[in-house]
């Protein structure tokens, strides 16, 4: 069956068989071959030129021939799901369609990247092919090993990215909150200093005597103790309490109240509170101290909040070291609700619509392990339950959020691990393949297929078992791992 191919690729001028011969004989698997079948193969082959950025293929064309690269170098890049590299192919490489391969279409577009001489060869000579040569399929078996093998480094390091990516951005988004908080207290900081330098003056202007100084300060004290012992922070209360401040204010000290009774409202401060100012200070008096005390107030509330996020960054940065137990020997005992936990920290900024259940028996033994790669199956595991939740449409009761349930107790001689969501149910006849390499059932993009393959090696590598399963409306991975692991490795 002829070779269908632009014009373009075909040199006017082919060149000799001793030439093609010789460049044949240069491929490595090829090497070694008896000049009669080196000669068939000059002879049947057909010989294309390609200039750089020229395209031989694109992503789901059938692929038809093999290929057999005798100078230049060509890209095989995926486009429908995002530009990545999936492939080279260098001078010195028998690739495309090989015989006993299974590939029925290119998995990305082919161009040059330079220029390329290559022989070609229809999947309808393959049968005469292994007649004429007979090591041809020896040949051909392990150069599709080769392949393999590649293949799948590439896919797994694709894998291993698009989950730093995942985890950059939820890190990201984490850390984001926090320290915009931080910004935002700092800068209000910022600006009560600057109102307090010109409050200060003000206050002293008034003048007031030791007795007044010291009744304030038993007033402001007795005011902060009160709010501490009983707290009222419900939002109707306190919107309630604004409001009669402000009214207080108009009435007795005119003022900016917008500037004074939000603050007092919230730490508590009633509006009769604030009569027993009017027995030791006159209306400006009690002004400039309740707009000293609503600056105070501001000033300290703005710290809490400095205090409070450079907090959460601190136990995100923990929860980092912990998850991925930097600094550390790779073997160790491992305190495995701890890594859960960590793992659950690093996600969470795609946990507000899920309710987490936390299952944790008391006093659980550590297990010794790779830290860090169990890790990476509580992630694989974590994100397989979230992208099913993500499915559950909840557009008839909004309050009914999806869960995520782990589970962890001790067995006799095992550590249980259990992952549950009220997802979609995965079906019966992928239940059995859910752990093959590449089998994934998103959408082209979205997942390669790995993570839980990747799961399932680092619990064998720990004599572990993984296992499924899903019925009923609720779907649960299950992990056991050996408590004795010094004979794992």
């Amino acid at each position: 069956m002829p070779i269908e191919l632009p014009l373009s690729m075909i040199p006017e001028t082919p060149s000799s068989r001793p030439v093609l011969m010789a460049a044949i004989d240069k491929i490595p698997p090829l090497q070694g071959l008896p000049s009669d079948q080196l000669e068939w193969l000059a002879q049947h082959g057909k010989e294309i030129r390609l200039k750089t950025g020229d395209v031989l293929f694109e992503e789901g064309d059938p692929a038809e021939q093999m290929m057999l690269i005798l100078k230049g170098e060509l890209h095989v890049r995926r486009t429908k799901s995002g530009p990545m590299a999936l492939f080279i192919g260098r001078s010195g490489q028998m690739t495309g369609l090989l015989p006993y391969s299974r590939m029925t279409s290119y998995g990305g577009q082919g161009f040059a990247v330079s220029p390329v001489w290559a022989l070609v060869y229809h999947k309808s000579m393959f049968p005469l092919i292994l007649e004429v040569i007979p090591s041809f399929g020896q040949r051909v078996v392990a150069t599709l090993l080769d392949r393999v093998r590649e293949v799948t480094r590439i896919e797994q390091q694709t894998e291993k990215l698009t989950a730093l990516g995942k985890l950059a951005g939820n890190l990201a988004h984490e850390l984001n909150n926090p320290s915009s908080a931080a910004q935002r207290a700092a800068g209000g900081i910022l600006t009560e200093l600057g109102n307090f330098s010109d409050r200060r003056y003000r206050l002293v202007s008034l003048c007031l005597t030791p007795e007044q100084v010291l009744a304030v300060q038993n007033w402001e004290q007795g005011v902060r103790l009160r709010s501490l012992d009983h707290p009222d922070t419900e939002a109707v209360h306190i919107a309630a309490r604004e409001d009669a401040i402000t009214a207080w204010i108009a009435r007795h000290s005119p003022s900016d109240a917008w500037q004074i009774a939000p603050e007092l409202a919230e730490m508590g401060v009633e509006a009769s509170d604030l009569d027993p100012l009017r027995a030791f200070l006159d209306e400006a008096a009690i002004r400039v101290v309740l707009e000293q005390f609503a600056s105070a107030l501001r000033a300290e509330h703005y710290a809490q909040a400095m205090l409070h996020s450079t907090n959460r960054i601190f136990d995100l940065i923990s929860a980092i070291k912990t998850y991925s137990y930097m600094d550390r020997a790779p073997i160790l005992e491992i305190d495995v609700p701890a890594g859960i936990d960590a793992t659950l920290q690093m996600l969470q900024s795609r946990m507000s619509d899920i309710n987490v259940i936390r299952e944790y028996a008391l006093n659980l033994p550590t297990i010794s392990a790779y830290g860090s790669e169990l890790n990476q199956v509580w992630t694989a595991l974590i994100e397989n339950a979230q992208d099913a939740l993500m499915l559950v449409d909840h557009s008839a009761d909004p309050e009914q959020k999806g869960c995520l349930r782990i589970v962890v107790r001790q067995e006799p001689d095992m550590m249980l691990i259990e992952v549950w969501n009220n997802g979609p149910e995965i079906p019966r006849e992928f239940q059995d393949r859910i752990f093959e390499p590449f089998f994934t059932t998103k959408p082209p993009g979205q997942g390669l297929g790995l993570g839980l393959d990747n799961a399932m090696r680092i619990v064998r590598k720990h004599r572990g078992h993984l296992g499924v399963r899903s019925e009923d409306g609720l779907t649960c991975f299950r992990v056991r791992l050996p408590l004795n692991q010094l004979q794992a490795y």
